[in-house]
């Protein structure tokens, strides 16, 4: 069983440090640093290793934070002073990831670097970041699933239980589920980095936009807090069968047109 020891780490009179906040600096120095040591292979420098990731972690954080205000628009034109409130909560990583894909475009043109080979460099310490990010969500009680009495269940207190789940106690981890599923799929962008023969730029975006969003689009629909559900269709899973999509339609385009990596790979 599975149960958070609370949302702060530290307190300090009026000062307070969450570990919702901890957990994401981890998982973005655990990224960056997976990023750096591969960053040879793709014939890039620390430096520029350094400046990509700065500007990324800026646009990545603004675009979680717009992503989840537009998908909450009526709330957020009631209460416009809480847009700016981030320590309230409400991010995405789906709005982070397309923040971060901005980015990468901008300084690859800026640089005349190729763009594919920023987004393949970047996806393998994005989502081994993603992996470690998700445990923030243990700590706030928070990307829960439906209730269940297996084993591993989380227990979530009274105030965080959606109304309609209000007499249960236990519920799916799901944020464990995404953080088991993340890791596999940097193992599996690892190995296809090392071992696959005619590696093309591009094939490990598309592998990680297909798999992490299986992940995500299968998990989603054992979470009962989902933003944003039109039709009663979690917003999270629609735009995991585009990223979906996208990747597969990028893996036979790359088939036929794509361009090989040096043999340094």
């Amino acid at each position: 069983m599975f149960r958070s020891p609370g949302e702060i780490a530290l307190k300090l009179g009026l000062f307070q440090i969450h570990w919702y906040g901890i957990i994401i600096c981890i998982a973005f120095f655990t990224g960056f640093v997976i990023v750096l040591k591969l960053s040879k292979k793709f014939d890039m420098s620390e430096d520029q290793i350094y400046d990509i990731s700065f500007y990324s972690l800026i646009s990545a954080i603004i675009g979680a934070r717009f992503y989840y205000v537009l998908v909450n628009l009526h709330y957020f034109l009631t209460y416009p002073q809480e847009i700016i409130m981030v320590w309230h909560g409400g991010i995405s990583i789906h709005g982070a990831i397309f923040g971060g894909l901005i980015s990468l475009y901008v300084y690859s043109k800026k640089q005349s670097i190729n763009f594919l080979k920023l987004t393949d460099l970047f996806s393998i310490g994005l989502i081994l970041g993603q992996s470690i990010g998700r445990w923030g969500n243990f700590f706030n009680s928070e990307a829960f699933g439906k209730p269940t009495n297996l084993p591993w269940k989380l227990y979530i207190p009274l105030a965080k239980r959606p109304v309609e789940y209000i007499n249960y106690q236990y519920f799916h981890p799901t944020f464990l589920y995404e953080s088991v599923w993340n890791l596999i799929v940097f193992i599996l962008l690892l190995l296809t980095l090392n071992y696959k023969k005619n590696l093309k730029i591009g094939e490990l975006t598309c592998l990680y936009f297909i798999f992490y969003s299986i992940g995500r689009a299968f998990i989603e629909q054992l979470r009962v807090d989902s933003v944003f559900s039109p039709h009663n269709i979690p917003i999270a899973f629609i735009i995991s069968i585009f990223l979906i999509l996208t990747g597969i339609t990028g893996l036979v385009l790359i088939a036929f047109h794509g361009k090989k990596y040096k043999e340094n790979i």
